[in-house]
């Protein structure tokens, strides 16, 4: 489950060719690539193919949420593209992460199930102002809980919550965290953030990171910095 690289940069653009120059520009120093909700809304399920084509592990951003019945297709569909990872919302419930887990158990090679936590935009007042039961590492700990138990492969969490997620879990569950922001860099919507190395230190698996990398004069070299601070070599 887990990959040799923890780093997957965010390719939330519409703009495919730019997708693509990024993706060839910084696989030397990262581990895989995220396609999200722009990207596939923009460009379609060809485009997703097209990243995948880049041989770089591909996690499918879908954060899926509805009847079991829609996302067991959705489920099929994206899985049929031949990404490596993608994600439903653990607030849909055991019964629809049951029916997603089931509808990809066939697939050779199968793209990794995970469910998303709680957003890392959101912080207590946010949380509390939807309805949610806080503190975030609580309910963290409870969705956790509730996605292993429906059988998937684990959770998006922010950094500051995977100790909520390993107790909940044990320690075999994939943690991927978003909100990565580089010492210096700007926090922008985000709120529950750390940097590449602490969250590393804090037992995440896979490290997403958008605006950073992608935003940057430079990409290459954003992700390069980042693979350095990391120790991990260029492939």
């Amino acid at each position: 489950m887990r990959f040799a690289n923890p780093i997957f940069v965010a390719l939330d653009t519409p703009d495919l060719d730019c997708a693509l120059a990024i993706a060839g520009a910084v696989k030397p120093y990262v581990g895989g690539l995220k396609v999200g909700l722009e990207f596939i809304t923009a460009l379609g399920p060809d485009a997703v193919r097209r990243v995948v084509e880049t041989g770089l592990p591909v996690f499918a951003d879908m954060k899926f949420h509805d009847i079991p019945n829609t996302v067991a297709g959705a489920a099929r569909a994206i899985a049929g593209l031949g990404v490596a990872m993608f994600n439903v919302h653990a607030s849909g419930g055991e019964a629809m992460m049951r029916a997603a887990a089931e509808a990809v158990a066939g697939f050779k090679p199968r793209p990794l199930l995970i469910a998303v936590t709680v957003l890392t935009s959101l912080d207590e007042a946010a949380l509390a102002a939807v309805g949610q039961r806080g503190p975030a590492a609580s309910q963290v700990g409870r969705l956790a809980a509730l996605a292993k138990t429906s059988g998937l492969d684990g959770v998006v969490t922010s950094a500051h919550e995977i100790a909520a997620v390993r107790a909940a879990t044990g320690p075999d569950f994939l943690t991927v965290v978003p909100g990565i922001r580089p010492a210096g860099s700007e926090k922008a919507d985000q709120r529950r953030v750390m940097t590449p190395a602490e969250a590393l230190a804090a037992g995440a698996d896979i490290l997403v990171v958008g605006r950073p990398i992608t935003a940057a004069s430079d990409p290459a070299k954003a992700a390069e910095a980042i693979a350095r601070e990391l120790g991990l070599p260029k492939t």
